[in-house]
């Protein structure tokens, strides 16, 4: 009756033992396989990503930027293809060269002084007819050539009205397509030095028109003078009739 008791505490005891036996051996392979979900660790790992590409963005902005700018400042640099100074200054010279050959009395101040002291000054009581005559043909002379000189310097201004309308239009269609600062300043510039050629001929031509005028109202007030001076000598009593002898025939001898 002992023994039956002792067995069936034992058999109590296995039967309580082997469950918690058992129990380790059924959890340890669902708790090796489970994975922890943290949401707030996730979502810092993606805010961190975020930023990250953001600043590659930026970057990428910021080299495009860049890049733009150098080609921007190698349009404003990039000279102007076109240049018509050559034109202009052959224009100028052409002018020059005849205001250079202007006939008798040159643009000079002390060729102008002499040549007037000794052609249009006061004429000289005790000159000739000769001489009188002679420095009137001479101041006829530089009137007429300096009308040509005029006429000369004005036909070579119109002639370069075509070459400057041509230039106009060559600079003006420069200036619209420019694709920097520096060629728009370029030529903007040659625009300006048109201009300046434009005067260069208006003054050429207003300087020979002058000296025309000029000539012809010294020539004026000269021949004025000397026509006074003519009329003083025809009306100075001179010396008057001499008797002398005089033969109707020649005598027979002869």
């Amino acid at each position: 009756m002992k023994l039956r008791r002792t067995r069936a505490a034992r058999l109590a005891a296995a039967l309580l033992i082997a469950p918690l036996a058992i129990a380790p051996m059924l959890a340890t392979p669902a708790q090796a396989q489970w994975t922890v979900f943290d949401p707030s660790n996730y979502a810092q790992n993606l805010l961190t990503a975020a930023r990250s590409l953001q600043q590659i963005n930026n970057q990428i902005t910021s080299l495009q930027n860049q890049a733009q700018s150098l080609i921007n400042q190698a349009r404003n640099l990039a000279s102007l293809p076109y240049s018509s100074l050559q034109q202009l200054q052959q224009s100028v010279q052409r002018t020059q060269q005849l205001l250079s050959q202007a006939q008798n009395i040159a643009y000079n101040v002390q060729q102008i002084d002499q040549v007037f002291q000794s052609k249009y000054a006061n004429v000289s009581m005790s000159a000739s007819d000769t001489q009188l005559i002679a420095d009137a043909k001479t101041r006829w002379q530089n009137t007429v050539g300096s009308l040509q000189d005029a006429m000369r310097v004005q036909a070579t201004v119109v002639g370069n009205i075509d070459t400057n309308r041509t230039q106009m239009s060559a600079l003006v269609g420069s200036s619209q397509s420019a694709t920097g600062a520096l060629q728009a300043t370029q030529a903007g510039n040659q625009l300006l030095a048109l201009q300046a050629q434009q005067l260069a001929d208006l003054t050429a031509v207003v300087a020979a028109n002058g000296r025309a005028q000029a000539l012809r109202d010294a020539e004026q007030a000269a021949a004025a003078e000397q026509g006074r001076e003519q009329r003083r000598r025809f009306l100075t009593p001179g010396a008057g009739y001499q008797p002398g002898n005089a033969r109707m025939f020649p005598s027979s001898g002869n």
